[in-house]
């Protein structure tokens, strides 16, 4: 096959995306939290585009699905874990990070990176062919953890330890369910192929209205929301 540089793009794109993780973390790292939600969209829209751009020009690459969860790992697995435990030591008085002791607690928040990496490896060996996710995906667990950092912000508060910590389990256990979670794609205009996703732009919108870009953890948890009401009723239906 002869070398197209468009050829080059998805695998390009797939890379900012690990390199805009990077970033965020050495952002984290250094104390600089407020940036660390630029290099999470950035990642996102990277994330994204590859795949898009790749069925664009019908061009597959042999290490792009294996590149793609390398990547993520990154931004949507480290990054989260790594907030999550800045969050809960800076507000147990900086054991780790100030006085470079071994604080436990703090550490719980890499959890959310394991799972995210049992998340990543049961969805590389999945061969089934649907639109759904089986479990939440990484990159909207991310999402969730930046828009507690933007509440934050906004609202100028702090949770406690024990809250990261009860959003870090939970979190956990719905990246590796196997509840089925719609797209966020609409694939039909019709109302029975996407009424879930009309469900939820309707009540994600006033909360995009309400509280802009800090919106975000709301939105979540509003797609977390109905996607639980979604497995009950398909349940249902299948038992009936």
């Amino acid at each position: 096959m002869p070398f197209r540089i468009q050829n080059s793009i998805p695998n390009a794109l797939t890379l900012l995306n690990l390199f805009s993780g990077c970033l965020a973390i050495v952002f984290a790292f250094m104390g600089r939290l407020d940036l660390v939600p630029n290099c999470v969209a950035v990642s996102l829209l990277a994330d994204f585009f590859d795949g898009f751009i790749a069925r664009k020009i019908d061009f597959s690459s042999p290490i792009g699905p294996d590149l793609d969860s390398l990547a993520d790992m990154v931004s949507f697995g480290a990054l989260p874990g790594v907030i999550l435990f800045l969050l809960i030591d800076r507000d147990m008085g900086g054991m780790m990070m100030i006085d470079q002791k071994i604080n436990i607690t703090a550490l719980c928040g890499f959890m959310l990176t394991l799972f995210s990496a049992l998340r990543l490896a049961k969805f590389n060996i999945d061969e089934s062919d649907t639109k759904d996710f089986i479990g939440l995906a990484t990159p909207a667990a991310t999402v969730f953890v930046v828009g507690i950092l933007l509440l934050e912000r906004k609202f100028e508060f702090d949770l406690r330890p024990a809250n990261y910590l009860i959003i870090t389990g939970v979190l956990s256990v719905l990246l590796v369910s196997n509840i089925k979670m719609f797209s966020f794609k609409i694939s039909s205009l019709g109302w029975k192929d996407s009424s879930w996703q009309y469900a939820f732009i309707a009540l994600s919108l006033p909360a995009l209205f309400w509280l802009k870009f800090a919106s975000l953890s709301l939105i979540i948890i509003i797609y977390i929301f109905l996607n639980v009401i979604k497995h009950l009723v398909d349940r249902r239906n299948n038992n009936a």
